[in-house]
């Protein structure tokens, strides 16, 4: 069986090579648009079945397709990719000195097969950041492709992290021993 990883995320083809299995990454085009009226854990639920369907007519016999999505969650309202810098440091000051989610939904696909999709959640704590921490940050690591615009395997997560309850690597955006345990029930 040939695993595809339909992601453009490094940080996502990093973990899943982690696991040690052969796989082929393959950017997707879907839209990621969803409906308003979702919160939390189902946004992403939503995001990563909508980008398998957008893969799907393409699967072979022998195909195992893998799609993911991560936002993190505050105070009710979700923190999805910062569209610039600006919007990229509001973010990390909403994150200081509160809990948020992170959620990241993962699908994975077999040509006549019901799309199986879950869903891991991770608490985690930030503490204070200074306006010049947050300004240094943003501009050294350009977190405008992550979610929350952070990336807690870089230098804020060193430093604003005080807490975390759940997967780290979920956080990261690909909870990895949950994608292992499904693949592993597909004798993969």
């Amino acid at each position: 069986m040939e695993i595809i990883l339909g992601s453009q995320s490094p940080r996502r083809r990093e973990l899943m090579a982690g696991l040690d299995l052969p796989f082929t990454a393959v950017s997707i085009d879907a839209d990621e648009s969803f409906p308003a009226d979702l919160k939390a854990g189902d946004i992403p639920y939503y995001i990563s079945r909508a980008k398998a369907r957008a893969y799907e007519p393409q699967l072979k016999d022998d195909q195992l397709l893998i799609t993911s999505d991560t936002i993190v969650w505050l105070d009710g309202r979700m923190l999805g990719k910062p569209h610039d810098e600006t919007e990229a440091v509001a973010m990390l000051k909403a994150l200081c000195n509160k809990t948020h989610q992170v959620y990241t939904a993962v699908t994975i696909a077999q040509k006549g097969q019901d799309l199986e999709t879950f869903v891991d959640c991770t608490d985690v704590t930030f503490g204070p950041l200074t306006d010049e921490e947050i300004a240094y940050y943003v501009a050294t690591y350009q977190p405008l492709d992550k979610a929350g615009a952070y990336g807690v395997q870089e230098w804020i997560g060193y430093v604003a992290c005080t807490e975390m309850k759940g997967s780290y690597f979920n956080v990261m955006g690909f909870p990895v021993h949950k994608v292992y345990q499904a693949l592993k029930k597909r004798g993969l």
